[in-house]
């Protein structure tokens, strides 16, 4: 919503969740936009646009489902030449840190790099590095770790004596803890790129 109110342009939103897509659908109609906004239900991994049919591809907070590298490749077909791609991956902010964070990081998330590696693999794909820039820490405080709270209790009550719904809230909670201990070795980063090309 907040690209269609900047933009004149026509805009796909894509998630596999069809729920997800009906209230995007809904909002879109809410704000009179459902003549150049739509969801569909479709898979990053398996886009069906044309060849050199976008202008730009945006994902905040979702290439690393199938990875930042195989994203900005496998998206570029999509892009006219000219054309943008503005991607948030999580990044690290220093060469070396802590062993704690290292660790977990590289267990789930074993394509997390070093901001300059990122820029890196955007030119190595056939962009031209336009901006990078760190969000802001409440990005993941306000936006992302404090809404689990409540949702997260509501989860385990639903659950109760589930020991995968237990470890799973579990395992948020210790991803939590690690942000608020070693926020300054990483975050999230946009990469924005613009697609080489005649």
């Amino acid at each position: 919503m907040v690209l269609a109110s900047h933009t004149s342009g026509h805009i796909t939103g894509i998630d596999l969740f069809s729920d997800f897509i009906e209230i995007l659908n809904a909002n879109s109609r809410k704000r009179n936009f459902q003549d150049r906004v739509k969801g569909v239900v479709e898979s990053m991994d398996n886009l069906t646009f044309r060849n050199e049919e976008l202008d730009l591809i945006w994902s905040e907070g979702a290439v690393y489902n199938i990875g930042f590298e195989r994203g900005i490749n496998e998206w570029r077909e999509f892009l006219k030449p000219g054309g943008f791609i503005a991607v948030s991956e999580a990044s690290w902010f220093t060469e070396e840190r802590p062993v704690e964070i290292d660790r977990f990081w590289k267990n789930e998330y074993p394509e997390i790099d070093v901001i300059s590696n990122k820029v890196g693999q955007m030119q190595k794909a056939g962009y031209i590095p336009m901006a990078t820039f760190v969000l802001p820490e409440n990005c993941w405080t306000e936006h992302f770790y404090a809404p689990q709270v409540s949702v997260q209790d509501e989860f385990l009550k639903k659950y109760a004596g589930n020991k995968t719904a237990e470890e799973f809230v579990e395992n948020q909670r210790h991803e939590a803890e690690l942000y608020y201990k070693y926020k300054n070795f990483y975050g999230y980063v946009f990469y924005i790129g613009k697609k080489i090309g005649i």
